[in-house]
């Protein structure tokens, strides 16, 4: 069983940063895909960036691209969200999942294990 430990949310006020981490359990991290959703109170969980196995291919939403940053370190089974510039539309609770081989890599029914989320608040 994979089990993912999101950290890292807060409070901040709209232009600063926070920086999310995930670790995950278990010896396959580094053959998995990774991917960061979030999803507010009365939405629908979204996209938000993914980054393969390797490190050296990343895909954003349009929403946060060129704010926010992915990243990994398969040293520490650890996924990274850099999120810089941030938004109060931002406002969400942020979670990491594990993609599905095959899978599509922008929804939610791509990835089969998820953390059980941070919550970021940004404030005006």
């Amino acid at each position: 069983q994979v089990q993912l430990v999101e950290s890292g949310g807060g409070l901040v006020q709209a232009g600063g940063s926070l920086r999310l981490s995930c670790v995950a359990s278990g010896r396959t991290f580094r053959s998995y895909r990774m991917g960061w959703f979030r999803q507010a109170p009365g939405k629908e969980r979204e996209f938000v960036a993914t980054i393969n196995w390797s490190g050296d291919s990343t895909d954003y939403s349009d929403s946060v691209k060129g704010r926010f940053t992915i990243s990994r370190d398969n040293a520490k089974n650890t996924v990274y969200l850099q999120m810089n510039s941030l938004r109060r539309e931002d406002t969400a609770v942020y979670y990491c999942a594990r993609h599905r081989i095959g899978s599509v890599l922008t929804t939610p029914g791509g990835y089969e294990y998820w953390g059980q989320g941070t919550q970021v608040t940004v404030s005006s």
